[in-house]
């Protein structure tokens, strides 16, 4: 919040989850066999992101909803294919396998016991709600994300940078400008505007037809940015060949809306929490019976003692 210095580290939570789901064995069970290969993970990862980076706070961001309807309406592909079931109030339900859904309550069972401060904001994803945190630090900022997404927010003149897994969490991408403009040819904030472009699969976004990532790149590095490259459509001198003034004439309805969807949220309406990183568990007994219940065994003990020390 503001006010508060020193680093923030951003936890992507979902995205990290997802990556201990299905990087640890789901042979790393509870006592009653039960598989708790995610919730383990995720508390190694935590430990080793403390361990390395010594961030002096520390937000676990959530999705409390992955798939917004404000961007379901502008694009409704987005997300699309990820629907498990479609619900007329509240959040859709996603797709996620059966021994990993169970695990999230316990995952954020854990850390609230810890006193690892955890945000999700009704109406937003965890990527929002990250990007308000990140608009409203004063100091420098870790995001730890395997969603290129985010690369958006990379600022090197705030400190701003996306640590990305390129292999569990033990070797991570530290993405700032210079990584950016080697990549793809954009700083932060150009790569919204690249992403909306390129489009993403992955996200049900379609893009434009036909600009695919390196000619993006080159369209922004000619344009300036997307509304640059839209006045470049209707100005017969610009340097567009036929075919990229073609396909970004027939694609002005996407790009109209894309940006409010591609684009993170700077305004989510955060609850007041303390980000600080704890040095001891909120709730000791708490944390003891989750231990018990889930066999968190080693992997909690490594992490209460770097939150320790």
């Amino acid at each position: 919040m503001r006010g508060v210095t020193g680093r923030l580290m951003l936890l992507d939570t979902a995205s990290l989850y997802f990556r201990a789901y299905f990087g640890v064995p789901d042979s790393v069970k509870a006592p009653d066999g039960t598989p708790v290969n995610a919730v383990r993970g995720l508390l190694d990862f935590i430990d080793r992101l403390v361990r390395d980076h010594r961030p002096d706070r520390l937000v676990a961001c959530m999705d409390a909803d992955w798939r917004p309807a404000w961007r379901v309406r502008l694009i409704p592909t987005y997300k699309a294919h990820r629907v498990a079931e479609e619900h007329a109030q509240g959040p859709d339900t996603e797709e996620v396998p059966d021994t990993l859904s169970w695990q999230v309550p316990v995952i954020e069972e854990v850390l609230d016991a810890l006193g690892i401060a955890r945000v999700g904001v009704a109406e937003y994803e965890a990527d929002d709600v990250i990007g308000t945190f990140t608009a409203r630090a004063e100091g420098p900022v870790d995001i730890v994300t395997g969603d290129r997404d985010l690369y958006q927010l990379v600022d090197d003149a705030r400190g701003v940078r996306v640590l990305y897994p390129l292999k569990g969490v033990g070797t991570l991408q530290l993405t700032d400008e210079a990584v950016l403009r080697g990549k793809y040819g954009v700083d932060g904030r150009g790569y919204a505007d690249l992403a909306l472009l390129r489009g993403d699969p992955s996200d049900g976004l379609p893009g434009v037809p036909g600009i695919g990532e390196k000619t993006a790149a080159k369209l922004l590095a000619a344009f300036g940015d997307l509304a640059g490259i839209m006045a470049a459509v209707d100005d017969p001198k610009a340097g567009l060949t036929p075919s990229q003034r073609k396909r970004l004439d027939e694609a002005r309805a996407y790009v109209a809306v894309a940006p409010e969807v591609v684009r993170v949220a700077a305004d989510v309406p955060l609850p007041n929490v303390d980000t600080a990183l704890p040095r001891t568990p909120r709730d000791p007994a708490g944390l003891e019976a989750l231990t018990a219940r889930w066999g968190l065994g080693g992997s909690l003990q490594r992490l209460l003692a770097t939150l320790a020390g």
